[in-house]
């Protein structure tokens, strides 16, 4: 392994480890021990909030908002660029793209102050919970909260610039991955009570092993266009590396549809779980994870948030220019708007497949799951980001590992 990609990984890893230290630091005023009390393991929109914060809403931490302001404030600008051509084209420039980056750090500020603000009116409406006058404990929340959260978004971006992975989905999956433990041993302990049958426990890892079976085998999953060149074009670049096909991934969108579908459940669900209102709390107990109307929403924001990312991430116009300026072409195809709309097919009927693939996977393990009574860590969007980041991950140390060959290599004059 090159000094380079071990600096990479060092680097992730204490980023990773600054994140785990921020979420055991409280907001001042506050009775942890009622907060504490709360939280049960079971499935409800508290504990999905507080598995995606790596426990720090059970600790009421400084990052108990996690990094989902960040990501809401990154939905809303992606939803603005896809409705608006000067947006759009703004991410597009280096310039512009610094400009749009900047908005998206205002828009994660302005939503985490409102957040903060709802956390600190539902907690003083609890008893006991706050131990300071309700003035102080509020500035306090929001400042400490708001301070977290740009915590967490610098540390995600140096991830993303200085290490390995994106730094905002490996600071999900490090929050996940921590309460795993717990999980494991909370069943253990209500298998011994009687609370959960040993047949019970067979049959969660029965859905669990299922689960990552079947993302694994669709993550890897890929359509292979074949591509043919013209004589002249082979003999020009014997020399080089010349692709045979365009490899086209079944899910185009990777884990980021059910992260975003989470973000946008939870900011709603902050505020009205918060408020006093009769029918605001209705609303929010008939969105409990694990319920119909749960269920339903999520599965269409996935499907939704498939199809939107994927047509951000994968441009067939680029793929089909680059095909013709490179003298290939796909076998029965034209060159050009013929083999952009071919690829454009293409990668449609795969992103459906992809979308229904995601909906499904991360709502059935939840609610089967759910139904034996297990923890909510061991199904659905859990199972699906943790092995979805780690695939992620490994295909970038690889591509790491290639390149630094490639460099050697050039290097040594070969």
């Amino acid at each position: 392994m090159s000094n380079a990609l071990t600096q990479k990984i060092l680097i992730t890893f204490g980023f990773l480890f600054a994140y785990r230290v921020l979420a055991y630091v409280p907001v001042p005023g506050v009775d942890t021990a009622v907060i504490a009390s709360l939280f049960d393991g079971k499935a409800g929109m508290g504990n999905m909030m507080n598995m995606f914060s790596g426990g720090a809403i059970q600790r009421f931490s400084i990052i108990s908002l996690g990094i989902m302001p960040y990501i809401t404030a990154s939905i809303v600008m992606e939803l603005l660029a896809a409705t608006f051509p000067a947006i759009g084209q703004m991410k597009k420039e280096r310039d512009g793209m610094q400009k749009y980056m900047q908005i998206i750090r205002y828009a994660t500020i302005f939503i985490t102050i409102v957040q903060g603000f709802g956390v600190s009116m539902g907690l003083q409406a609890m008893n006991g919970a706050v131990l300071i006058d309700p003035v102080t404990f509020t500035i306090l929340t929001t400042t400490s909260m708001l301070a977290g959260t740009m915590l967490l978004m610098w540390i995600g971006e140096r991830i993303t610039q200085s290490g390995i992975g994106n730094g905002i989905s490996l600071i999900i999956f490090a929050g996940i991955v921590s309460g795993i433990p717990a999980a494991i041993s909370n069943t253990m302990t209500s298998v011994n009570t009687g609370e959960l049958s040993f047949l019970a426990v067979i049959a969660m890892l029965v859905i669990i092993m299922a689960t990552i079976f079947a993302i694994i085998y669709v993550e890897l999953g890929e359509r292979r266009v074949p591509i043919s060149y013209s004589r002249k074009t082979i003999m020009q670049n014997q020399d080089k590396r010349v692709m045979n096909y365009i490899p086209i991934k079944v899910n185009l969108s990777g884990v980021i549809p059910p992260i975003f579908a989470s973000a946008v459940l939870m900011f709603p669900l902050t505020m009205l779980g918060s408020s006093s209102n009769e029918y605001a709390l209705m609303v929010a107990d008939a969105l409990k994870p694990g319920g119909i109307l749960f269920t339903t929403v999520t599965f269409i924001l996935i499907i939704f948030f498939a199809f939107f990312y994927a047509s951000i991430v994968f441009n067939a116009k680029d793929i089909a220019d680059n095909l013709k300026r490179q003298g290939g072409f796909i076998p029965g195809v034209r060159p050009g708007a013929h083999t952009k709309e071919f690829i454009n097919t293409v990668a449609s009927n795969l992103t459906g497949a992809g979308a229904f693939y995601l909906a499904l996977i991360s709502t059935l393990p939840f609610l089967l799951i759910n139904s034996i009574g297990a923890a909510f860590y061991f199904g659905g969007v859990a199972v699906l980001i943790i092995v979805q980041v780690a695939l992620d991950t490994m295909r970038k140390i690889e591509a790491q590992i290639y390149m630094n060959k490639y460099e050697t290599l050039g290097a040594v004059g070969l």
